[in-house]
C-alpha cells in the first residue's frame, strides 16, 4: 500500500455541490440515447435510430445553451482553457504520479477534461446535423434528404458513417479516463455525476458553484426540442 494514497483518504474531507440536476440530466440521457442510436444501427431498428439522433440533436442544443447562460460548472468559460493551462494540469498529473504534489482540485472540469468535453459535444452535434442529410440510397433517408443536393447528401453520409467509429473511440477514451481516475487518483468522477457532490479535502479554497433555476433548463429544453421538431417537419 502506498504511503501517500492512504494520507489522502485518511484526509479530513467535505463535500461541495458540482453539478446541478439539468447538466446530470443531460449527461445521463445522452448516454442512454448515443447508446439507443449505436445499437438501433447495428440492428438496422432505422426509424428507432432516427428518433434516437433528433433526441440527441435536441439534448446537444439545449447542452449549447445551457453552456452559456446555464449554472456555474455548466458553462463554457469555467472549464474551456487555453494550451498553457491544458499543458499545466498535465505536467501537475505528471508530478504528483512521481511523489509530488497533486494539482489543485477542481469543482467541475478540469482543462483535460473541458477539452474532451469539447470533443464529444462537437463530434456528437456534427453527427446528429449530418443525420439529417444521411441516405443509404435505398430505404432510408434523414428527414431533410430533399433539401439537399446528391452531393451535399453524399458527402453528409459519407461523413455520418465515418464519426460514427470515431465517437466510440472518444467514448472509450473518455471511459477509460474516469477508470484511471478512480483506480490511480482513488477520484471518484461517477459520484458527482450522479448525486451533484464531490469530496475534496476540507482544507482547499474552494466553494460551492453558483446554480441557475431548473425551470430555466426545462424552458431551454423545450425550446430546443421544438426547434427540431420544427426542422424535421419541414424537411
Amino acid at each position: 500500500m502506498v504511503v501517500g494514497n492512504t494520507t489522502n483518504r485518511t484526509k479530513a474531507r467535505r463535500d461541495v455541490a458540482v453539478w446541478d440536476l439539468p447538466t446530470r440530466l443531460f449527461h445521463w440521457s445522452l448516454v442512454l440515447l448515443v447508446t439507443v442510436a449505436v445499437v438501433s444501427a447495428k440492428t438496422d431498428r432505422m426509424t428507432i435510430h432516427m428518433l434516437a439522433g433528433e433526441a440527441i440533436l435536441a439534448l446537444l442544443l439545449f447542452r449549447l445553451v445551457w453552456g452559456l447562460i446555464g449554472s456555474q460548472t455548466a458553462r463554457f468559460s469555467h472549464f474551456v482553457k487555453g494550451p498553457r493551462a491544458v499543458l499545466a494540469y498535465a505536467c501537475g498529473m505528471v508530478r504528483a504520479g512521481r511523489g509530488g504534489r497533486e494539482p489543485a482540485p477542481v469543482v467541475g472540469h478540469n482543462p483535460m477534461g473541458g477539452l474532451m468535453v469539447l470533443a464529444l459535444l462537437g463530434a456528437l452535434t456534427l453527427q446528429a446535423v449530418a443525420g439529417l442529410f444521411t441516405s443509404d440510397d435505398i430505404l432510408v433517408d434523414g428527414p431533410l434528404v430533399a433539401l439537399a443536393s446528391g452531393s451535399v447528401v453524399a458527402a453528409f453520409s459519407t461523413l455520418h458513417r465515418i464519426l460514427a467509429d470515431g465517437i466510440l473511440i472518444l467514448i472509450g477514451v473518455h471511459v477509460l479516463a474516469v477508470l484511471a481516475y478512480l483506480v490511480v487518483k482513488r477520484d471518484n468522477l461517477i459520484r458527482p455525476m450522479v448525486t451533484g457532490r464531490k469530496a475534496i479535502p476540507a482544507d482547499a479554497p474552494v466553494e460551492s458553484p453558483k446554480r441557475r433555476p431548473a425551470a430555466l433548463a426545462l424552458a431551454v429544453l423545450a425550446a430546443a426540442a421544438g426547434l427540431v421538431a420544427a426542422v424535421v417537419q419541414a424537411g
